[in-house]
């Protein structure tokens, strides 16, 4: 059966993430885990910590602004989660392509 809809755009990701999860400490047993996808990782870093605009980070990832947008939400959602309960992050999969053209460039 054939997807519905548009066809999937991948994301344009500068970096690949060099650490692949990070966990709770002080929480005995083994904690549940959330997957954050390595397009939302890419969204973080440009507009969380790098403090880029999301007009900037569309235009880096190649995705419109209102998918910068929605990936951001789905981001801060998953990482919220896993402070508030205390999860594993592991960094993972996602609908992406390494660029490493674009490495050197710089942002806005």
């Amino acid at each position: 059966m054939k997807s519905r809809g548009r066809p999937k755009k991948y994301r344009i990701v500068r970096i690949d993430p060099m650490i692949s999860q990070f966990s709770p400490r002080g929480r005995p047993g083994r904690p549940d885990e959330v997957v954050l996808g390595v397009d939302e990782f890419e969204a973080i870093r440009l507009a969380d910590f790098m403090g880029t605009s999301q007009k900037e980070v569309a235009k880096s990832m190649h995705v419109s602004q209102q998918t910068v947008s929605r990936i951001l939400k789905r981001a801060q959602k998953t990482v919220a989660d896993a402070i508030v309960n205390g999860k594993i992050i592991r960094i993972q999969g996602g609908y992406y392509a390494i660029s490493a053209h674009e490495q050197n460039e710089k942002i806005g």
